[in-house]
């Protein structure tokens, strides 16, 4: 065999002609089997679809991120007043300080300033971050201004947390901005009726009278209504002014301030409407008080000296003689149309 026939067999059976027998064999790659090929582009094939998935629902908002609270401006159609119980502001930061932000804010970007965001809803949330030095969960959403009103006021309303007063002034300012009625029902979750209602109360007090009062949570549209109507009678505005003007205003909760707003619109000047008035006694002689009447009020003074736990002890009965009065009287009107 010559030495050219010896070199081909050698290279066929994996050695060459001139290997030392010593010498190291080259390692030799493994053959990567097409399954493990196939499993592996279906591995990045699931990410890239996951990877897709969360880009999806990040540019719809279904995932929250983070946000600087600094960059976050307010709605620019507000719907809340100005937080004036600073009990519940304290207690909201409290809970985002001591658990964290469990409900993320809504928001979008600012239709005119790059890098910025407008709240839809999540104000105090986003207040109490900003006061904490934390950033704010939020769902990034694109919203026009019918969605970002619509949201706000939907929110608030599921929540029903909004007072009467508020509800009417947000009408009334989604209405100067141009907005219909059809979207300001939505977004308030009321029908026709209550829209006119909310927008007829807000128009009739001026916005310093809603201002000094606040959101007064306890009181309804019909005391609301009351006040407005009061204040079309004679001196109504002058009495009432005088009320806002008095330091003792400002340090009474803000149902209190209602009462004492609507109170002075409702005071009959007592030069022009003379008061009668008589002592009552109880059956052994003693005096309990006096009553004081005139055409429009009927008053019970108590000398808190004497009777001051009777007072009391009255204040506490008068919801249940109240009831009892309006049983009897419904009761006399059933039987005198029997």
């Amino acid at each position: 065999m010559n030495k050219r026939t010896q070199s081909i067999r050698s290279m066929f059976a994996g050695q060459s002609d001139g290997a030392d027998a010593g010498e190291q064999k080259r390692p030799t790659l493994s053959r990567v089997t097409s399954g493990a090929v196939r499993s592996l582009k279906d591995t990045f094939s699931d990410v890239e679809r996951e990877y897709e998935a969360l880009r999806a629902q990040l540019a719809t908002g279904q995932v929250a991120i983070e946000i600087d609270p600094a960059l976050i401006d307010p709605s620019p159609l507000a719907d809340r007043f100005v937080e004036q119980d600073a009990a519940t502001f304290d207690a909201l930061k409290t809970s985002i300080s001591e658990r964290g932000q469990e409900i993320p804010v809504l928001v979008r970007q600012h239709p005119t300033i790059a890098g910025r965001f407008q709240s839809a809803y999540g104000h105090r949330r986003v207040r109490a971050a900003r006061e904490l030095g934390l950033p704010v969960k939020a769902y990034l959403r694109p919203l026009s201004d019918e969605d970002l009103v619509v949201a706000q006021g939907l929110e608030n309303s599921a929540r029903e947390d909004l007072s009467f007063i508020e509800r009417a002034v947000f009408a009334a300012r989604l209405e100067d901005a141009g907005f219909q009625r059809a979207l300001i029902q939505t977004a308030l979750s009321v029908d026709r009726a209550e829209v006119s209602k909310l927008i007829a109360v807000s128009r009739a007090l001026s916005r310093e009278i809603v201002d000094a009062i606040g959101r007064a949570p306890k009181i309804g549209r019909g005391r609301w209504q009351a006040l407005a109507d009061a204040l079309k009678t004679p001196g109504a505005s002058v009495r009432v002014a005088a009320a806002m003007a008095s330091a003792k205003l400002g340090t009474k909760a803000t149902d209190d301030r209602f009462i004492a707003v609507l109170s002075a619109a409702n005071a009959v000047e007592e030069d022009k409407v003379p008061a009668s008035s008589m002592s009552v006694v109880s059956l052994s002689g003693e005096e309990i008080g006096k009553v004081s009447m005139t055409s429009a009020q009927w008053r019970l003074s108590v000398n808190r000296a004497k009777n001051d736990g009777f007072a009391g002890y009255l204040a506490a009965k008068l919801p249940a003689l109240y009831d009892a009065y309006r049983e009897a009287e419904q009761a006399g009107r059933d039987g005198a149309e029997q």
